[in-house]
């Protein structure tokens, strides 16, 4: 089959189209043809090794201390129809539309993926039917992160939320979820994304080159903190007595200072890395089904244009997502 070969630690250009062999489903596992899949900046972060020091020596043990040995395609969610099936699989047969997300193996970067049909660090679900292939497979990331954090956030009808960084994979549907459950949405972000951020239901946006959320005079029940470029202090600052600051993308000095720190007024921290479950997405499935959740798509790009695909992610510019086409 082909696939995007992750052949060292650097630039887009180490991602190279090559023949690798297709891989057989074990017998729980499902093997579906990949139809669709995403770059999102964490695919990059991962690429360059542009991670923070603490993260950094775990990839490369995991990965491949000099180059990536052990885990050599990247792509971290995926739509397609089941190709073949393990002979304990009960739940999907031949020809299922699926979409899904392998875990901490990646490999959606390909033609082919095999993974469990349930269970582990995967998930795998019947596509949404009023999706696209290319609509579907950014769910299982974006969404599913979006709706973690949130969940910790326990919005309640009626609260001011703040999604920063939130023109991306995660904000936009993180916008789309905070008004589902209720709350009043300002969105953050660059000046060229805002247009759609409204149109997605955000109540207010806000041009972080020219304003800072933190300094303004409105205070907030829960900042989602998407990128983690904001400050701890300042954003606790920003928010209400019992409000929440919610962070995906944590550094080691987020976590010393919750750790020895402590607020009078009940504001809480919360951060941590998120677990996906079948039922998780069975259920932003069910919301999409019903119109109320959908995926903003900037660009698409060929398997064999993965590594443009990276450098446009990395420009900064990307609006949701940036689906592959297998």
């Amino acid at each position: 089959m082909k696939a995007i070969v992750w052949t060292r630690y650097g630039p887009p250009e180490v991602l190279q189209l090559r023949e690798v062999e297709t891989p057989v489903p074990k017998d729980n596992e499902v093997r579906v043809k990949i139809h669709a899949t995403t770059v999102t900046a964490g695919d990059c972060e991962v690429r360059g090794l542009k991670l923070p020091l603490w993260l950094r020596l775990p990839m490369r043990a995991y990965a491949g201390l000099i180059r990536p040995v052990r885990l050599t395609i990247l792509g971290q969610d995926f739509a397609g129809e089941v190709e073949s099936v393990g002979k304990e699989v009960t739940r999907f047969a031949v020809g299922d539309p699926v979409h899904g997300a392998p875990g901490f193996s990646l490999g959606c970067y390909a033609e082919y993926i095999c993974l469990p049909e349930a269970g582990g660090n995967t998930v795998l679900a019947p596509k949404p039917s009023n999706m696209s292939y290319e609509q579907a497979a950014a769910v299982p990331f974006g969404a599913m992160e979006a709706l973690y954090f949130l969940r910790q956030a326990h919005i309640r009808g009626g609260e001011q939320v703040l999604v920063n960084g939130a023109g991306g994979s995660i904000g936009t549907f993180g916008v789309q979820l905070a008004k589902y459950y209720g709350a009043q949405v300002t969105a953050v972000d660059s000046a060229a994304k805002l247009d759609m951020l409204h149109s997605i239901g955000a109540d207010q946006v806000i041009d972080f080159t020219r304003e800072d959320f933190t300094k303004g005079t409105k205070k907030y029940d829960v900042i989602f903190d998407v990128i983690g470029k904001s400050s701890y202090a300042a954003s606790l600052g920003a928010l209400r007595p019992n409000g929440r600051y919610v962070l995906a993308n944590p550094r080691p000095s987020h976590l010393l200072r919750r750790r020895f720190s402590s607020d009078a007024d009940g504001r809480k921290f919360i951060t941590g890395a998120t677990v996906r479950r079948a039922e998780d997405l069975q259920f932003l499935d069910e919301l999409i089904e019903a119109g109320k959740l959908k995926t903003v798509i900037d660009r698409t790009y060929s398997l064999e244009q993965v590594a443009e695909a990276h450098r446009y992610v990395e420009s900064g510019q990307k609006q949701g997502n940036l689906i592959v086409t297998v």
